[in-house]
């Protein structure tokens, strides 16, 4: 996901207005705003200081991937998880699917 829109639904989700976020995390609302508008690619530590002010955080995960470009690690740990847990994880990836699709088309509009 990108970070302009990563930003902007964390933001969004956590009920704040750019200002209170930058204000939350110690930066200018023009970065705030620079990042989500996509003019600026923010570094790892802002972006991960505006998330956390959004009660989020950025974390990275070294993935398994295959030579075709298969990530076994994520097939391997939906095998640990039982079938409800399985169709909740996809509930809770359809509906931040269907809310990625709303703020693009809000932002288009």
């Amino acid at each position: 996901m990108e970070p302009k829109l990563l930003l902007f639904l964390a933001r969004r989700g956590a009920g704040l207005s750019q200002r209170a976020l930058a204000e939350r995390a110690g930066v200018p609302q023009s970065t705030v705003a620079r990042i989500e508008r996509g003019r600026i690619d923010p570094r790892a530590s802002t972006l991960n200081a505006l998330l956390r002010a959004c009660g989020l955080e950025l974390t990275v995960q070294r993935l398994s991937v295959d030579a075709n470009g298969i990530d076994r690690t994520l097939i391997r740990s939906q095998f640990d998880r039982t079938p409800t847990e399985r169709v909740q994880s996809m509930v809770v990836a359809a509906e931040l699917a269907h809310r990625v699709a709303e703020a693009r088309t809000a932002r288009a509009g």
